[in-house]
């Protein structure tokens, strides 16, 4: 499918403002224009964006209920309660028990930790879960990543005589769970500065305002960031404000010192001794650390990351990274079967405006990445469901800008459970109802969807000479890490260039071109790959122009010297 390219110069004011900044940075106009892009328009705010210092961190007592939580906390620690720290089984949840259970155990050791299983008791809270609490004698629990609408569930836990404070970043319904205090900066009325942190991230704010109240020195704390890193990358919250203070930091700790669950992982992707980044986390760490849940249980995850003998750990994430291989075959098979399914339904023509597919036999744990396959191949809001526990259980991925919690929740009454975020939804109902559902979803997609939203887009940040791109550019392009939503990785844009007569057909299927462009600016020549682009070949050989737009990367070699290459994201034969 072919993106619309955008691009939205600075305003006159913008351009004022980038010309100012370009002094300060070896006159660097694409750089100090990627500043203004993002709101940083001083010298100073430069520097802060480019050394993110968690002096800068908010206070966590400026959470709702904060305060509650930690005198909580407090007296169940001074009451020797016993305390069940609990979460949710894919990245975000098992890295936000792992940091919270790991960091109290520091200073108490009645506490144990637990996570649901996603084929016996499914996302969440269950009566299982508190009826097996009680049994031990649980008084406390620190519920991570999910809870926000367990109303019945802690009405029930209450009843028995326990105690939950729940950590959650997910949208809260009107009414609210009666439990000892709900930290969530999504709470109707709550000013905390900032909104979007992952559930890791909230896990992390109330272990922060525990030290704060005993006068414990942030060092432990502070060790678990990469933690903290690795659940805002998985979980792609915005890389602003707090999140990308704890993300720059947690990826030094990767880098240098990390949790020895992680260091396992790191060693199994081949990335020891070598600089990690965002991208390793997302496409290496995470789905491997997600793969547990997916598979078979999530609490394997949490026993990798509070492990404390290297060689345990090693072992442990042995067996999770076969857990992601037999998840990367599911997958293929699976999205392989929707695929069939939707081109037989005639969906890539179809005027629908979402994608609603069934099958009873899929693997609960998958669904929720054919869903995001789907959406990337048909462009389009799209939900997947399976059968589980006697209902349609299923998971969605939204298009840039449509919000599909709004959609699911237009026809909530057909709905036993949801909840997530604007992107992404976890939902179920009963079997009877999905052809309701489906025409329902439709109908509200259909209604509310603008049609530029149907069409993949590329924002570009800025158009590039081959000449402007010089060493000094590149560092100071680095210092824009680490990237995600809301501080993407700049995508450039090129016109008019031609092959330097070097360029070719590379891959098994001879799919992807190597290239070595020349522009008009000067002599250089630029490296670059194109994935998947073959189509475009013959014009690129016979040394006719083309735009491109493209990411700049750091291409590291074995002998540890660098290159730049440019990552292609689309080729436009030149008008």
């Amino acid at each position: 499918m072919i993106s619309k390219w955008n691009y939205l110069p600075l305003t006159t004011e913008e351009q004022q403002l980038e010309t100012e900044l370009a002094k300060k940075f070896a006159n660097c106009s694409p750089i100090s224009e990627l500043l203004v892009q993002r709101g940083i328009t001083s010298e100073e705010e430069a520097e802060k964006f480019f050394h993110p210092s968690l002096k800068d961190m908010h206070d966590p007592f400026l959470m709702p209920d904060m305060d509650k939580a930690v005198n909580r906390l407090n007296q169940a620690m001074g009451l020797k309660e016993k305390i069940l720290v609990y979460g949710d089984y894919d990245v975000d949840g098992t890295t936000a028990v792992a940091l919270v259970y790991k960091y109290l155990q520091n200073f108490y050791s009645n506490i144990d930790y637990y996570i649901p299983t996603r084929y016996d008791e499914g996302y969440g809270i269950s009566k299982r879960s508190i009826d097996e609490a009680v049994e031990n004698g649980v008084k406390l629990v620190i519920i991570l990543d999910c809870g926000i609408k367990a109303i019945e569930e802690i009405k029930y836990a209450k009843e028995k005589g326990i105690d939950f404070i729940i950590c959650d970043h997910h949208v809260p319904d009107d009414e609210l769970p009666p439990a000892a205090a709900i930290l969530n900066p999504k709470l109707e009325g709550s000013t905390y500065p900032c909104p979007h942190l992952s559930g890791c991230g909230v896990g992390y704010k109330f272990m922060q305002a525990f030290a704060m109240s005993n006068d414990i020195a942030y060092n432990d704390l502070e060790a678990m960031l990469d933690l903290v890193a690795v659940s805002i990358a998985a979980d792609i919250v915005p890389m602003i404000d707090e999140n990308r203070i704890m993300t720059y930091h947690g990826l030094r700790r990767l880098n240098t010192n990390p949790n020895m669950g992680l260091r396992a992982i790191i060693k199994i992707c081949q990335l020891t001794n070598k600089e990690i980044t965002i991208s390793d986390v997302i496409f290496k760490i995470g789905p491997r650390i997600n793969a547990s849940g997916r598979m078979q249980s999530g609490r394997e995850a949490v026993e990798l990351l509070v492990a404390r003998d290297i060689t345990d750990a090693y072992e442990k994430g042995k067996n999770i990274d076969q857990y992601n291989k037999d998840r990367k075959e599911l997958d293929k098979r699976i999205t392989e079967e929707a695929n069939a399914i939707l081109e037989a339904r005639g969906e890539m023509n179809s005027d629908k405006k979402s994608i609603v597919i069934y099958n009873k036999d899929w693997h609960k744990g998958i669904i929720g990445i054919v869903a995001s396959r789907l959406t990337e191949l048909y462009y389009k809001p799209s939900i997947v469901l399976t059968l589980a526990n006697g209902l349609a259980t299923g998971s969605s991925r939204s298009v840039q800008g449509f919000d599909i919690y709004k959609a699911v929740e237009s026809a909530r009454d057909l709905l036993e459970n949801f909840g997530g975020h604007p992107y992404a939804v976890g939902l179920s109902l009963k079997e009877e109802n999905i052809p309701e559902f489906t025409r329902r979803f439709e109908e509200y997609v259909a209604a509310n969807i603008q049609p530029y939203q149907l069409t993949p887009q590329i924002d570009i940040d800025a158009y590039l000479s081959f000449a402007e791109i010089t060493p000094d550019f590149i560092a100071l392009l680095k210092r824009f890490n680490p990237f995600g939503p809301g501080n993407n990785k700049p995508v450039f844009c090129t016109k008019g260039v031609v092959d330097f007569g070097t360029s070719k057909l590379v891959g098994r299927q001879l799919e992807h071109i190597k290239l070595e462009l020349i522009d008009d600016s000067s002599g250089k020549v630029m490296n670059g790959i194109a994935f998947n682009m073959a189509e475009h070949f013959e014009h690129i050989h016979n040394k006719k122009p083309f735009d491109i737009c493209f990411t700049i990367e750091e291409n590291k070699h074995q002998n540890a010297i660098s290159s730049t290459q440019l990552l292609v994201k689309e080729i436009r034969i030149a008008e």
